[in-house]
């Protein structure tokens, strides 16, 4: 992918991530929905998706398909704002996201889980 995707190209995305191959006019219709964005918008952030080598554009029917993970955007985000705002640190991250809610212990035991695979 050449560049990073903008929040709103990461909405459209979801999208695609969740329905592929959709047609355009189906996220058309899910953006309108979920954020009241109009045709043109959408179909401006569906290009620079395209532009940006995130999505795979096939016709008849402007059919989308990512051609990005959804894990890999979300672990390159997650490093930028780890590096952004945590000055690298991960574990700030993690004890700035715990910090903020009160976990359940389900939640507790899935955490050791994951940490303990990490191990």
């Amino acid at each position: 992918m050449e560049n990073r995707l903008q929040d709103s190209e990461l909405k459209v995305m979801n999208v695609i991530w969740r329905e592929q191959p959709v047609k355009a006019s189906a996220v058309v219709q899910a953006m309108s929905e979920e954020n009241g964005w109009n045709a043109n918008t959408t179909y401006t952030l569906i290009k620079r998706c395209v532009a940006k080598g995130a999505v795979e554009r096939s016709d008849p029917g402007f059919v989308c398909r990512a051609l990005i993970d959804k894990s890999t955007v979300q672990r390159s985000e997650t490093d930028r704002l780890i590096d952004k705002i945590f000055d690298g640190s991960a574990d700030m991250l993690f004890a700035s996201l715990l910090s903020r809610n009160k976990l359940g212990a389900d939640e507790i035991e899935k955490l050791r889980s994951i940490i303990g695979e990490l191990e």
